[in-house]
């Protein structure tokens, strides 16, 4: 790192990491101390530990400064590791949204029998590293690495129930598609590496903003380069027209597994898209460097792209008859609407949209809550199982209604907040 020794503040930027690793040694350790028939305990240690670890988080947060809370490239003394993290307040909050996720997604994988492994509390705990790096990625390699260790655990926990038809399906659909949007998007970064000779974001970014006129060659692949990044986490964030995969891996996949990938893997992509906005390392216009803002050519693709995202999400969710695959139509709608909020380019809109991330990942992790309890009795998860709900359980009836107003952003739910402050970022 160029001489420069790691401080303790560096260490401590990458706490929430290291305690994530230290709770995936303890619970297989612990896991071989408990009988067979205790090995719910794993889960609930999962839980704890997930818990303790974003207390940790916003603990440092507190009493060791605010990182930088800019959105802004200019800011590199938060920059650390060689360039590699950098610790600011996108970090921090998608580090919440993660750490919140695991902890939940584990709590309602508790009434799950065929969950009751190590395997699957492990994955999950790396599932949550990898996005959580990802999000505090500021390299290009970085970022790749943080990401096949996020996917990889992904592909294995959608197919986890190996002994059903539809999970294995689920685990290869999301493994096929996956990899060629992983391909798509490493060949983008190869050919802006190709370019600027570097992989650090902001780097990139300082060389794209330098307002020097290029070639026609030259913006050519860069626009090249720029679509193929913005379909590799279109993909991620289950956006039209990178969508197709979601309903299918959603229906067949874990229900407490598909709770946590249509939050915190949606959560990442969204991590890593204002990530590069705000180093700057797409803001050109044809012809030239360092335009900014919404001249750029990429953004027409961009909004066409969240109204068309929001418009067949919200259309489709309403023809199912499988709940768990009206939640994935309505996981797509719910990418448009945050899509809102990072197009437009401002602190403020960033900020709406983490909001409603971390908003979202409450409300629909504590509807597929409801969904698992019910499909323990129906051993079904069709719409029929929920009629009548509020007679045979008024509490989960209250619940699920809550949840759905939310998603829909009916007032005075929390989706309803997040909406606002989306559209009036806008």
């Amino acid at each position: 790192m160029d001489g420069i020794e790691p401080t303790l503040s560096w260490y401590l930027a990458l706490a929430p990491e290291i305690a994530l690793a230290i709770l995936l040694i303890a619970i297989q350790v612990y896991s071989r101390a408990l009988p067979s028939d205790k090995q719910r305990n794993v889960g609930l240690m999962t839980a704890w530990g997930a818990f303790t670890i974003l207390l940790i988080t916003l603990g440092l947060w507190l009493f060791a400064g605010e990182p930088d809370s800019t959105l802004s490239r200019d800011l590199n003394q938060s920059l650390i590791w060689g360039g590699m993290i950098r610790h600011d307040l996108i970090t921090l909050v998608f580090r919440v949204i993660f750490l919140s996720a695991l902890m939940t997604t584990s709590l309602i994988s508790l009434d799950v029998k065929r969950l009751q492994t190590v395997e699957y509390y492990a994955l999950l705990i790396t599932a949550s590293m990898g996005f959580s790096l990802m999000a505090a990625s500021a390299d290009l390699i970085m970022l790749y690495i943080a990401l096949e260790m996020a996917s990889i655990s992904s592909y294995i926990l959608a197919g986890f129930y190996k002994n059903e038809d539809r999970s294995p399906e689920a685990g290869m659909k999301y493994f096929v598609y996956g990899a060629f949007a992983t391909g798509v998007m490493l060949f983008g970064m190869s050919l802006l590496y190709g370019i600027t000779g570097g992989t650090n974001l902001y780097a990139i970014g300082g060389l794209v903003m330098s307002n020097q006129p290029i070639s026609p060659e030259i913006n050519a692949i860069l626009l090249i380069a720029a679509a193929m990044i913005i379909v590799g986490f279109g993909f991620k964030i289950s956006a039209v027209p990178f969508h197709f995969w979601t309903p299918d891996v959603y229906e067949g996949s874990p229900t407490a597994f598909t709770a946590f990938v249509s939050t915190a893997s949606k959560a990442a992509g969204f991590a890593v898209f204002m990530r590069v906005f705000s180093s700057g390392m797409l803001n050109f216009t044809p012809g030239n460097l360092g335009q900014p803002g919404q001249g750029t050519a990429w953004w027409p693709m961009l909004v066409s792209m969240c109204i068309i995202t929001m418009t067949i999400g919200n259309f489709a969710a309403i023809y199912q008859r499988n709940i768990k695959r009206m939640l994935a139509y309505s996981s797509i709608s719910q990418a448009g609407y945050a899509l809102i909020g990072l197009l437009t380019f401002t602190p403020d809109g960033s900020g709406a949209t983490m909001f409603y991330l971390l908003m979202y990942a409450f409300t629909n992790i504590a509807a597929f809550g409801v969904i698992i309890v019910i499909s323990n009795v129906s051993k079904s998860e069709q719409m029929e199982d929920f009629y009548g709900l509020n007679k045979r359980s008024p509490y989960l009836a209250l619940v699920m209604l809550f949840a759905l107003l939310s998603l829909g952003g009916i007032p005075p739910t929390a989706g309803f907040l997040g909406k606002f402050f989306v559209f009036k970022a806008a």
